[in-house]
């Protein structure tokens, strides 16, 4: 998956995840935190029923604690019936998304920066709830490289 930086608006159903429930600062998460949940994610993948893309690990984020952070790693599923122990279903709201491609070598902070001020030239602003913004990885991806390539997508409305 090679990105190049495109910009897009799309509208996504509901949809269903499994995963690993991680919570912390943002120091925490800047030091390397979730990607120890993502390469555990890795690790466990095999044992979540019903997976509907296993070539693509996604990161939840909640901005639901002072000072920090929810953050699922997660695998999309057609359905949660059986739940591994340790990890959890969460059920994401059908919305409308603003799409950035952050590419390899770039700082991801300015990524999000300049989504977001994308998605307010377009008119739009983020949702306001406690869930913020969707990842997209590909899971062969080495969840420790220093420089990931992902998708950022951020819930959005008029």
């Amino acid at each position: 998956m090679e990105l190049g930086n495109e910009y897009s608006i799309f509208n996504k159903e509901g949809f269903q995840v499994v995963g690993l429930k991680w919570t912390g600062t943002f120091a925490e998460a800047a030091a390397g935190e979730i990607r120890k949940v993502h390469n555990e994610m890795h690790q466990r993948l095999g044992e979540i029923e019903h997976v509907l893309d296993p070539d693509k690990l996604l990161g939840l984020s909640y901005q639901n604690i002072p000072g920090g952070f929810t953050h699922y790693a997660a695998v999309l599923v057609d359905r949660a019936e059986e739940i591994p122990e340790g990890m959890e279903a969460v059920t994401v709201p059908a919305s409308a998304y603003a799409r950035y491609e952050h590419a390899k070598e770039q700082d991801i902070s300015e990524s999000y920066s300049r989504i977001y001020a994308w998605i307010e030239g377009q008119g739009y602003k983020p949702n306001v709830g406690e869930y913020t913004h969707l990842e997209e990885y590909p899971m062969q991806q080495d969840p420790f490289t220093p420089d990931p390539q992902f998708v950022i997508m951020i819930p959005i409305e008029k």
